[in-house]
């Protein structure tokens, strides 16, 4: 199946810009061109849109993802590398879900308290209103 620009970018969730942004610094393979010369993204084009999606997600920086989307090319031969790649950002994330977590047990323990506030106050009557944090 082929694609124009304006149909990848709405599947892929970017930017037009941003896929021509994407190409321009050679994170994608410049996408084949139909009859009037204007771009034909493949469903691979998209699958690999959708994992440098994700790898932003991530946080990876763009300088990393351009070493991984060279390394592609060169195959079986750059595995090891590519796998690093990964590995490393990887625990990059989970180190950022550990710290996320440690903010959402202090949320927790903020909301739990609130909740013990709020019956004490609600059970005499009197609102929220005017409970410092």
């Amino acid at each position: 199946m082929s694609y124009s620009i304006a149909e990848a970018a709405r599947r892929s969730g970017l930017s037009i810009d941003t896929l021509r942004y994407y190409e321009r610094i050679k994170l994608v393979e410049p996408p084949a061109r139909d009859a009037a010369g204007r771009r034909a993204y493949t469903d691979d084009d998209l699958g690999w849109l959708g994992f440098l999606t994700k790898l932003r997600l991530t946080g990876m920086p763009i300088k990393r993802m351009r070493e991984y989307a060279s390394l592609r090319h060169h195959g079986a031969a750059s595995a090891g590398r590519r796998k690093a790649i990964l590995v490393d950002q990887r625990k990059s994330v989970a180190d950022r879900i550990a710290e996320l977590q440690t903010c959402l047990d202090i949320l927790d323990y903020k909301i739990d308290h609130y909740d013990q506030v709020e019956r004490k106050v609600l059970g005499t009557g009197a609102t929220m209103e005017g409970i410092s944090a």
